[in-house]
């Protein structure tokens, strides 16, 4: 990825916010049990629910397993990472998108080995000079388990916008990045805006 991609797609900052001290799993489980809050929040992540999933020979903490759209009335349109080559296709083989269309982008993943902490998507989607920049806040997450074995999140419907102007080729950036500001995936793609499907 070009380097002046970098600093154009960087989280967003909450003032006052202050990441956490980071934790092993095992220590997490050992945290004060007499804690109502703590322990519905080990809860939530399901923390000791379960055989774990963790490969120990990938080290990735979160892994991006398929990216969809979902617009009503149609089949969804899935895009499987795992495939080799997939990710980079993406930016080949744009998304067709009837123009005023209501859709939702919709993401299946895999989290292994700790806790993953505030995950988030950004995007910046671009044609010519003109650039729109989003981000949806994804969420923490325990490592996935025999009983939960991914995770699917969808997010906010969007409408594509309508009229001859915003017809056309669009290209976008994406990435997801946690909480320390590690990148899980990065990656260009492009859609088109048409008059219809």
């Amino acid at each position: 990825m070009p380097a002046e991609h970098e600093d154009d797609l960087q989280a967003e900052t909450t003032a006052g916010f202050k990441v956490g001290e980071k934790k092993t799993l095992d220590e997490y489980q050992q945290l004060d049990q007499n804690d109502e809050s703590l322990r519905k929040w080990k809860e939530s992540l399901g923390l000791g629910a379960g055989t774990t999933l963790s490969d120990p020979n990938d080290p990735r903490k979160c892994i991006i397993l398929s990216l969809g759209l979902e617009v009503a009335g149609r089949p969804d349109i899935i895009i499987d990472l795992r495939a080799p080559g997939a990710v980079e296709a993406l930016k080949e083989k744009p998304f067709t998108i009837k123009e005023g269309a209501e859709f939702r982008m919709k993401v299946e993943f895999k989290v292994q080995h700790e806790i993953l902490a505030g995950l988030k998507y950004l995007q910046k989607v671009s044609r010519g000079p003109i650039s729109n920049k989003m981000q949806e806040m994804m969420g923490s997450y325990g490592p996935n388990t025999a009983e939960k074995p991914t995770y699917e999140k969808k997010f906010e419907p969007e409408t594509a916008p309508s009229g001859f102007a915003f017809r056309g080729h669009y290209k976008a950036l994406s990435k997801f990045v946690d909480d320390d500001n590690h990148t899980h995936l990065q990656f260009e793609w492009s859609f088109d805006i048409k008059k219809d499907w």
